[in-house]
């Protein structure tokens, strides 16, 4: 029994590093098509809109997707939608209008008119996630940070319709990060596992940054 146990231990966290080195190169590959300090906008960072008959006018970059959420923030928002009987009617759903509503308007009230800069708020956010998943230091900063660009993505593109976003795939985006924030995996295989005792040491300060590693 305890081998087995040292066994299960030795799985449970290199499981949690595999995790954690995936994630951290999911957001490595989406750094690349939205680099300061276009972010890939056209050059009046335009966002994406809609046309009278609610067709997309599609832009570029980071202004492309930003419009994305913001023209469907007016539009029917459910998630977590089951078809039971294969009919393509929503039997099960939960509506998160409220949510992306709210998410439209921080776009069209602040994200809009400060598009030339806060793409660099975006980029720097995801180079950040990377860079602490990936090297395992302050990963539960890295994981907080992570959990709320991905809760973002979730409200604004989880089940549009047009593009087709597979709901999913913004579904487990924030439950992945949510996993990283409880567990903490820089603790195992990552620089965490050298600073954090030094912090743990220290005084009040260092101990309260120990939280995040």
């Amino acid at each position: 029994m305890i081998g087995s146990n040292k066994w299960e231990g030795r799985f449970q966290k290199a499981a949690l590093v595999i995790v954690r080195l995936l994630l951290a190169y999911l957001f490595f590959t989406q750094l690349w098509w939205k680099t300061p300090p276009t972010y890939g906008c056209p050059p009046d960072f335009a966002l994406t809109t809609a046309d009278a008959a609610g067709r997309l006018q599609r832009t570029s970059g980071l202004c492309d997707w930003t419009g994305v959420e913001a023209v469907w923030a007016a539009r029917p928002h459910p998630i977590l939608v089951a078809n039971i009987d294969n009919t393509g009617a929503p039997e099960i759903s939960v509506d998160i209008g409220f949510l992306a509503r709210l998410n439209g308007a921080f776009i069209d009230g602040f994200v809009r008119p400060n598009m030339s800069w806060f793409g660099t708020v975006v980029f720097s956010m995801e180079a950040l996630i990377f860079l602490s998943l990936f090297f395992g230091l302050f990963s539960r900063l890295g994981a907080l940070v992570a959990l709320a660009q991905s809760l973002q993505l979730w409200i604004g593109l989880a089940g549009i319709s047009n593009p087709v976003e597979w709901e999913w795939s913004y579904n487990f985006l924030p439950a992945l990060a949510l996993l990283m924030l409880a567990f903490a995996p820089g603790r195992y295989f990552g620089l965490d596992a050298l600073i954090r005792p030094r912090l743990l040491k220290g005084g009040r300060v260092p101990r309260a940054l120990a939280w995040l590693t």
